[in-house]
């Protein structure tokens, strides 16, 4: 089920100035073995994306970028994948009291000749939302 679970580091398009390049955590969940036990996915292919600290960009502002890379790098169709951006509960203020709570969104890609444009982003909802916290509880204990 999980393919890949590492930093993954991506190269900008600013050449040796290296403008928009960065890193993030990247996890692979490939559900295809899924679907032989009855269950059917469309989209079996799950892409985790979230940021980390010390890189110089976020996720969602290289999105469209980053995705097309992870496609063309593990050799994913596109079409079969969900891509998702985590984002972990975080606390800020002077005593820590103010809570950002833990957030899953999918971002759906239009693709034209191989690359991710016009990125939209939404909340995952159930139930995959519920199957995709799994997974990554499960990957963090792994």
């Amino acid at each position: 089920m999980l393919i890949y679970d590492d930093v993954y580091h991506w190269k900008g398009w600013g050449g040796r100035l290296g403008l928009a390049g960065g890193s993030c955590r990247l996890r692979i969940f490939d559900l295809r073995e899924e679907q032989s036990k009855g269950l059917v996915f469309l989209r079996p292919i799950i892409v985790v994306v979230s940021d980390i600290p010390g890189s110089r960009l976020s996720v969602r502002s290289c999105a469209g970028h980053i995705a097309t890379l992870v496609t063309k790098e593990f050799g994913i169709q596109p079409k079969r994948m969900l891509w998702v951006e985590y984002y972990p509960e975080s606390r800020y203020g002077r005593e820590v009291v103010h809570t950002v709570p833990e957030r899953y969104d999918s971002v759906e890609f239009v693709w034209k000749e191989g690359k991710a444009i016009e990125p939209k982003w939404r909340p995952l909802k159930p139930p995959i939302l519920d199957e995709v916290k799994k997974w990554m509880k499960e990957s963090r204990h792994s």
